[in-house]
């Protein structure tokens, strides 16, 4: 990294927060209760997993990995805003900046990989049911699980030092809500083109792989579904898949306009933020609705869960002593 850019460069100013003025207070609030309720879904989905015995199976082990996930992404970029709105300061330290950028496109890039290894286990789980336990074992869900953090962290570090190499002399004006890789390398004076071809080839390759990966398998899950003779067979093998699809098209439609676009001029930033907001804010929170809503296994967990609760907190109630005054 150079070592005169980090001298004679502290600080970025997001200049997506400056427009906003006027209604940073209502913002605020709204960007807070959607930071709580994505916080509350993705942990309560945990607590369901880990206390659920019946959900101790490959494709909720893989789920409570999506809600970490779910639970870090906004978690890299709320807080900073919610600060800015109450401050007005509307900036965000350089080395601020670089760890925003970092765990959110490192974060990105495990749920690109997550998403398909969850594609193929219902593929497994579908297509070769009476294999399943052999082919997807406990020891094999970890295995894979650990690869698509280290992948995707991996690649985030690529990004993120070719990004802070570049020099910006131009301004220190990011463009946009938070850190990201378009907004800032569009600040440097210095060449860009090896960082822009970072993100479209080496993001390209490993996002169409994970991107097929999911595709090809639901080709087959599709193609082995409508092979059952029962009505009942279809309904269920389809039902299964349902959450995991939905979340998939959420994720990729997102990201895909994000970063895999030509810059050009025509472009309206303000759609921009606002499509990077979906993604990065309230994906996430509507992730663990679809679970919770689509899957019958998860609904009768989440009903225990509060049951369970409910009983503890009545049981803690009733056994506090009652003080009355003299």
């Amino acid at each position: 990294m150079d070592i005169n850019n980090l001298t004679t460069l502290e600080e970025f100013f997001l200049l997506g927060l400056s427009d906003l003025a006027g209604v940073r207070y209502p913002l605020f609030l709204v960007l807070a209760v959607i930071y709580q309720v994505t916080l509350l879904g993705n942990c309560t989905i945990l607590l369901a997993i880990v206390t659920e015995k019946k959900l101790h199976t490959p494709m909720y082990y893989f789920l409570a990995n999506l809600s970490l996930l779910d639970i870090f992404c906004p978690s890299a970029i709320i807080p900073k805003m919610l600060e800015n709105f109450l401050t007005e300061k509307q900036s965000i330290s350089f080395v601020g900046c670089a760890l925003q950028l970092y765990f959110l496109v490192a974060l990105a890039g495990t749920e690109a990989f997550l998403l398909s290894l969850m594609a193929y286990d219902r593929y497994v789980a579908i297509c070769f049911p009476l294999r399943y336990t052999l082919i997807v074992t406990t020891v094999r869900c970890a295995q894979l699980a650990a690869g698509t953090w280290a992948a995707g962290f991996l690649n985030s570090l690529l990004h993120t030092v070719f990004t802070f190499r570049l020099s910006f002399c131009k301004s220190h004006q990011v463009n946009h809500y938070y850190c990201d890789i378009p907004p800032v390398v569009a600040l440097s004076c210095s060449s860009t083109y090896l960082a822009k071809m970072l993100v479209l080839l080496l993001g390209g390759i490993l996002g169409i792989s994970a991107f097929l990966i999911t595709l090809i398998s639901y080709i087959y899950i599709i193609s082995t579904t409508l092979k059952i003779q029962s009505a009942e067979g279809k309904r269920k093998a389809f039902s299964t898949c349902a959450s995991h699809l939905l979340v998939v098209c959420l994720f990729y439609g997102t990201t895909l306009f994000t970063y895999m676009r030509p810059s050009s001029s025509q472009h309206s930033p303000a759609r921009d933020r606002l499509i990077s907001m979906l993604y990065a804010i309230i994906t996430p929170m509507i992730n663990p609705i679809i679970y919770s809503l689509r899957n019958t296994e998860v609904k009768g967990a989440l009903k225990k869960f509060c049951v369970m609760a409910n009983v503890i907190v009545t049981k803690n109630l009733s056994s506090t002593p009652l003080r009355l005054k003299p």
